[in-house]
Parts: C-alpha cells; structure tokens; sequence
C-alpha cells in the first residue's frame, strides 16, 4: 500500500508546484517547501528554499573558488547554505508530524537530494515522517549521478513508496496521476 510519492525526472519542481495548487484547492491540508532557482541577470547564482508559508531563504549560492579555511558543503560549484536550509525546513518538517494532531497531511519536500542530505536534521525529520501513519510524503528526488545517496536509496527501496517517473512525453498528464493518487491514499 503505497503511502508515499516521489517523483523524479525533468520538471519536477514545475510538477510539484502544480500539484501543490490542486492538492489545497481540493482540501487536502499541506505543507512543506519546495526549491527555486535564483537567478541575477540571466545566470543561475543559487537556489532558495520557500516554505509553502511563503517563507524564504537561501539553500546555496555559487561558490567562490578560492579555497577557504571554514567547512564548506559544496556541489559543484555551490556552496550549501545549511545554517539558513535548516533554520527554515526543520520547523516545518517537525510541525507537520506532531502528535495529537489526527489529520491527515501531506508534505511536499522538494527535494531530497545531495543539497538537503549534508544536514543530519533534515535525514532525521524525513525519516520521522516516514514512519508516521499521518503524513503522507509528496517529494522529488535526483536523477541518480555518480554515487547513489544512501537516504534517496533508502526511500525508494521502501514498499510504501511510488515513485513517478516524469518524461517529456509523460509531463502533461501526469500531474492528474499523482494528484489522484495523494489524495486516494490519505482517505
């Protein structure tokens, strides 16, 4: 029985966004944050965290390559912003599963990749979710590169998982698909 969603593929950021609207406009109670590109005259500098609160804040900005003496979580040519990513995600992730609170939820979390997984919290807080019966997990994860990331492998292998695979052949009507299914598996 599947109680979670991840989607990968191109567009996932559009998707979840997307599927975010039709979710609240349907009356399902949501919460969690999605990841946005920042952009400063034409060229990506970083990516933001935004709750769907509406809150905003820095998850990574181009790096300089000069070698400083502080640690730094990079990607490529990012440098992750963990003090600001968590100051903004761990609230959310915590409130979402509290106890005594009966309804059920969804969680968007956008996304579970190399970025997110340098924080410790963050695994934590995904991985208390997971085993909650309330909340169902609407989230996206990386197009496998490389090394494969212990929690992403973790999820997916899961039997309560679905995973969406997204296409440009599939894009458009898919996002039915997953709405259906989130809102199906929290009755």
């Amino acid at each position: 029985n599947n109680r979670h969603f991840l989607i990968l593929g191109i567009g996932k950021t559009t998707l979840i966004q997307k599927a975010i609207e039709a979710l609240k406009s349907s009356g399902v109670t949501i919460d969690g944050f999605y990841t946005q590109e920042v952009r400063e005259s034409g060229r990506r500098i970083g990516f933001d965290v935004v709750t769907l609160s509406g809150r905003r804040g820095a998850l990574s900005r181009l790096g300089s390559d000069s070698s400083s003496t502080k640690r730094e979580y990079r990607v490529g040519q990012y440098v992750v912003d963990l003090v600001s990513f968590e100051q903004l995600v761990l609230p959310v992730l915590r409130n979402v599963d509290l106890d005594g609170d009966t309804e059920k939820k969804v969680c968007i979390i956008d996304e579970i990749g190399k970025m997110e997984l340098f924080s410790q919290s963050f695994i934590q807080a995904v991985r208390q979710i997971l085993t909650s019966s309330r909340t169902t997990i609407l989230g996206t994860i990386p197009i496998p590169k490389g090394k494969p990331l212990g929690l992403v492998e973790e999820i997916r292998s899961r039997k309560d998982v679905k995973v969406f695979n997204v296409t440009r052949e599939n894009r458009d009507n898919i996002l039915q698909d997953i709405v259906t299914t989130v809102q199906n598996c929290r009755k």
